[in-house]
């Protein structure tokens, strides 16, 4: 678990996992909250979890690939 921390946490992961949320996030809330933004009345809350979801699925997915591949470089 360490390792999978270490590795969720560090710059490049970081990096990517937030380009990933920018792109993935935007397109959403565009989809499932165009017509309130363009009212004017939106969520707060809705928006940043819309950005948070793809963020923690994309840090998930790379810090994985990254644990699994020092695991099996080890043995």
């Amino acid at each position: 678990m360490d390792e999978f921390l270490k590795v969720a946490l560090s710059g490049p992961v970081r990096v990517r996992a937030i380009r990933v949320a920018l792109v993935v996030g935007t397109l959403l809330n565009l989809i499932n909250q165009g017509d309130t933004l363009l009212a004017g009345t939106f969520n707060l809350a809705k928006i940043l979890a819309t950005y948070l979801v793809p963020y923690c699925v994309s840090t998930y997915s790379a810090a994985s690939v990254v644990v699994d591949q020092n695991r099996a470089h080890l043995s």
